[in-house]
């Protein structure tokens, strides 16, 4: 598939509104120290998260963070070790990763939760004989 000159100057001019419009990275770090990954924006604001929180970077070393690159743009960050990507637009909408690993992870979280319901509906489960076996299909 080819893109035409038409569609590749709409999306270059997409791009600098993008970029026209909000903030973009001037500098990223990974700060050992604190354990976060730090971005500066061109706002002069401050962004930083834990890696776990996002795709790609959960269980990276310490030094696969330590190199980041910031897109030509600004709106994107890429650690070359991890060959992983974060965009910055949706990192500020609290977006640390795809729509399916961000649900994943809601569910991960979910399943941990423990409460006296979830504790009251185990022991009733258990008294009826526990989970119900699941049948092969063929």
């Amino acid at each position: 598939m080819t893109i035409s000159d038409t569609e590749f100057e709409r999306a270059n001019r997409r791009g600098q509104d993008k970029r026209a419009r909000g903030p973009v990275a001037t500098e990223a770090h990974f700060d050992a120290q604190r354990g976060r990954v730090v971005i500066v924006l061109s706002s002069g604001l401050e962004v930083s998260f834990e890696p776990h929180l996002a795709q790609g970077l959960g269980q990276a070393a310490p030094q696969a963070l330590s190199e980041i690159e910031i897109s030509p743009s600004g709106l994107g960050l890429h650690f070359p070790q991890l060959d992983a990507d974060l965009y910055l637009p949706a990192l500020l909408e609290g977006m640390l990763g795809s729509r399916r690993w961000m649900s994943a992870e809601a569910g991960r979280a979910g399943g941990r939760q423990t409460s006296e319901a979830k504790a009251a509906a185990a022991r009733t489960n258990g008294r009826l004989g526990g989970r119900p076996r699941k049948t092969p299909t063929a």
